[in-house]
Formats: C-alpha cells, sequence, structure tokens
C-alpha cells in the first residue's frame, strides 16, 4: 500500500545494500523529532569526491540535492549530500541505533553492502595486512560483526589498536574478500584492494 506523502518509491535491492554497507561505515540516518520519517547522511572528506559523487548517484532516487563541500572542524573539508526522508530508512534507523547510538543489528549483508563498509572503513597496511576500522562499535558489536564475516567466509579477529579494538582479517581470508568485492569497488577505490 502507497501512502500518499511518499513521493519516494520502494528502495532497490541494490540502494538497500549501499545503505546498509554504508551503515556498517561512515553513513548516518538521521530521525527529526516531528518529522515521519529517517533520512540518511552520507559524509566523507573531499578526498573522496568521486565516492561521495558515486553513492550520490547511486542514491538519487532519494536524495535531495548533490553533494556539497562544507569546511568542518581543523580546516577538513567534508563533502557531504542527505537523501530524502523514507519509511525504509526509518526501518532501518530502527535496526541500526539503540538509545541513539549506532549499534550491529542482526542482519545479513551482501557482497555489495561489504565492499561499501570495506571502502568506507577499510584499510591495508603493508601489502598483507587488512583492517576494518570498526573503532566506533562496542567489544560486543564488533564480535557479532566478525560472527556477519564468518557467515560469508570471511575469519578475522579482534585487534588492539591503542585505546580501541578493530577487526584484523586473517591473512588466508583475504583472497575470498577480494573475490566477494573486487567487483563492486570503484576505481578511486581501489588503491585499498590488496593485490
Amino acid at each position: 500500500m502507497h501512502n500518499m506523502d511518499n513521493t519516494v518509491g520502494s528502495l532497490t535491492q541494490y540502494q538497500r545494500s549501499v545503505i546498509i554497507g554504508s551503515l556498517f561505515g561512515d553513513g548516518y540516518i538521521r530521525t527529526i523529532p516531528g518529522r515521519k520519517n529517517a533520512f540518511l547522511e552520507i559524509n566523507h572528506s573531499i578526498i573522496q569526491k568521486k565516492y561521495v559523487d558515486w553513492k550520490y548517484n547511486v542514491l538519487a532516487s532519494i536524495s535531495g540535492s548533490p553533494p556539497k563541500a562544507r569546511k568542518g572542524n581543523e580546516g577538513r573539508i567534508a563533502y557531504r549530500f542527505y537523501t530524502r526522508q523514507h519509511p525504509e530508512l526509518t526501518q532501518l534507523a530502527n535496526l541500526f541505533y539503540q538509545k541513539g547510538k549506532k549499534v550491529v543489528p542482526k542482519i545479513h549483508i551482501d557482497s555489495v553492502s561489504l565492499a561499501i563498509w570495506y571502502m568506507d572503513d577499510g584499510s591495508k597496511c603493508r601489502d598483507s595486512d587488512v583492517y576494518l576500522n570498526t573503532q566506533q562499535f562496542t567489544f560486543s558489536d564488533q564480535q557479532y560483526l566478525l560472527e556477519i564475516l564468518a557467515s560469508l567466509g570471511i575469519f578475522a579477529r579482534l585487534n588492539k589498536d591503542k585505546n580501541y579494538f578493530r577487526i584484523r582479517l586473517l591473512k588466508e581470508s583475504i583472497p575470498k574478500l577480494r573475490d566477494l568485492i573486487t567487483e563492486h569497488v570503484i576505481d578511486d577505490m581501489r588503491y585499498k584492494l590488496v593485490s
């Protein structure tokens, strides 16, 4: 049943996967009191302009105006856009947020979501260490992320980085990660892939 005030159609599976991957990474769903539905903010450094533009193009059917640069703190320049409000974003907000804090929900992710999550938060050190910078999540949520990765055949452990933990892939799982995500990684982000 379509609501008259929902001018935006349903999300495609691809859009939904991109949004879920972004929520594991740097994406942020906002709910404004008094408004019916939530909206998504995509905000990266201006260095990742092509990546943000790519996300905008994927989400253009539910988005407002194109990405804009703005000065952030410490002179950093952020590049961001917002989607319009959408009932499916409200559903995702209910999954991904508890008491205003981002959590890891019981959710299955596909290779598109995994690729987005990796483009957002993945990094390689030297040529053989691959990390997902998951410091924003609690320790128990990060343990659940390990289970989500394991369900895709990717095995990892938590690695202490100063005061925080992040995910470090086991070397033997790196080829599996590469197999799953390479076709979804945009040219500008290929530097993050381990050869």
